[in-house]
């Protein structure tokens, strides 16, 4: 179980709020507003995986529940334990049969694959995305979250999630609805650092942190 809580944090992160901070007076007032927490990896790569695919076009809210009756019910989420619980077991802890399927195949190429952390490491952005959604189940934003949440990629802007755009319209555009475009345009000022710009802005809209 100590796999799925260990918790890091970003080598860049204090550097990275310094230079947000100095440039832009939105990420000046919500890095002081949530100076107490910080974008954190759990060390493992399955289980985030795994909570981006059940986080899938569902509430932060939502997802976390889902995970904390997932893992009462398999003691601990592991390749090993989702591929040997049946369906409607898995289906009693509010999974979809799509998700079901998709954890079930990420289960199997972990097992049958495994993956290489060198090789992951050695990947630029695009291509490790490229190389993730390859997995059945896996779309760019899955691979985004994970290269968030996991390999802690400083630069990441994930245009397609929902609360990006959300709290973009609050934060930047009065609330009106906004065009990716002009995400992309408004972003360009918070580059090297988009990740971090991105937790902050996650981190106005729900009382506990987004956390894959």
């Amino acid at each position: 179980m100590a796999s799925q809580t260990q918790q890091t944090l970003p080598t860049f992160w204090a550097q990275a709020t310094h230079e947000l901070a100095k440039r832009d007076l939105v990420m000046q007032r919500l890095i002081t507003q949530f100076s107490d927490s910080a974008l954190q990896s759990r060390g493992n790569a399955f289980v985030t995986l795994a909570r981006a695919i059940i986080g899938q076009q569902i509430s932060v809210k939502a997802a976390a529940s889902t995970w904390q009756k997932l893992s009462m019910t398999l003691m601990e989420v592991t390749p090993a334990h989702l591929i040997n619980t049946n369906t409607e077991t898995l289906r009693s802890c509010g999974l979809s049969s799509r998700k079901i399927g998709y954890l079930q195949d990420l289960s199997r190429h972990f097992t049958d694959e495994g993956h290489d952390e060198a090789v992951w490491q050695k990947m630029s952005d695009e291509a490790l995305i490229s190389h993730l959604v390859q997995i059945r189940g896996i779309g760019r934003w899955t691979a985004e979250m994970f290269l968030i949440f996991y390999m802690q990629r400083p630069d990441i802007l994930p245009v397609d999630d929902i609360g990006l755009q959300r709290a973009v319209s609050i934060h930047y555009n009065r609330e009106q609805p906004i065009e990716k475009s002009m995400l992309q345009s408004i972003a360009i000022n918070w580059r090297p650092w988009r990740t971090v710009a991105t937790w902050y802005l996650w981190r106005s809209l729900d009382p506990i942190p987004v956390d894959y």
